[in-house]
This record gives C-alpha cells, sequence and structure tokens, in this order.
C-alpha cells in the first residue's frame, strides 16, 4: 500500500497480496485456528483469508468487516452443475469513503464481489456470524451441515 493511494485502492491492494502470498488449503486450518497462525504458515481457507485481510485494513485505518454467505460456482464449458457444489463462503467489506461506501472484496479469488456472491450475515468477524452458535451436552457426536443450490432463471442481460 502506497501514501498516494485510494482507500479502494488500498483495500485491491491487501486483497492482491494476499492472494498471491496465501495458499488456498482447506486441510490447513480449523474453525478456531487464530488468524495470525495461518497468516505465518501462508495457507487457509476463505475464513482465514478474510480475517487476515480484515487485520490488516484496520491496521490501515480502514473500517472492515466479515460477510458470510455463499458462492455460485459455474462448472466447466459443456458440464451439467453439480449438486451441492456451492459451499459456504467468506468474504470482506470496507468502507472506501462517503463516495464509494461499503465496498465487498473476497481476497480468497481477489475478486470484488458480485452477483454470484450471495449474503446471509455481516459482522465484525466470523464470531458474529457463525451458522451454529451455543453449546449442548450430549452423548456421542453432533455436527451439522449446510449447502445451497444456487442457479439462475430467466438470467436478464446486463445493459
Amino acid at each position: 500500500v502506497r501514501p498516494d493511494m485510494s482507500t479502494l485502492g488500498a483495500v485491491k491492494a491487501v486483497s492482491a497480496a494476499l492472494h498471491r502470498e496465501m495458499t488456498f488449503d482447506p486441510t490447513s486450518t480449523e474453525v478456531t485456528t487464530d488468524p495470525a497462525e495461518a497468516f505465518h504458515n501462508r495457507r487457509g481457507v476463505c475464513q482465514d483469508f478474510s480475517h487476515i485481510m480484515i487485520a490488516a485494513l484496520r491496521a490501515l485505518a480502514i473500517p472492515a468487516g466479515y460477510v458470510s454467505g455463499f458462492l455460485r460456482t459455474i462448472p466447466p464449458e459443456g458440464q451439467d452443475r453439480l449438486e451441492g457444489a456451492d459451499a459456504m463462503h467468506a468474504w470482506v467489506r470496507a468502507w472506501c469513503g462517503a463516495d464509494a461506501g461499503w465496498v465487498q472484496i473476497d481476497p480468497t479469488n481477489d475478486m470484488m464481489v458480485g452477483n454470484d456472491h450471495v449474503i446471509v450475515a455481516i459482522g465484525r468477524d466470523y464470531a458474529d456470524v457463525s451458522p451454529v452458535r451455543g453449546s449442548m451436552r450430549a452423548f456421542g457426536r453432533q455436527s451439522t451441515q449446510h449447502q445451497v443450490d444456487m442457479i439462475s432463471v430467466n438470467p436478464s442481460p446486463v445493459n
């Protein structure tokens, strides 16, 4: 980030740097992994990328928050969409000033958030938006699973 950058330019620069320096690795972290550990190891999932980016933006005095939702996946040309291929995802929103407002960016994919990103919850971090909260005492193992299928119905052309 350079001093002459706009706030939006700084947000994009942080996203690009994380995307370049980090490796997406679903086996490298768990929901309880500290973002500093993921950053040190340069590996993580969308939650890690988002938490690291939020910390970096806040260190630059840019207000930032965590967005949880789904990302529609598009199959390769000529292949059908896979059932359940779409999964929970996380990205960042950052305040880029009165003219731009809150801007959303996906550091895992280094892209501005678009129509394929569907918001479920917005908060300061994952703890604010976790899909399941609380505690339960029971014998045996408990688990939860979430999924969504996203399809375009009668998509209208963009003018």
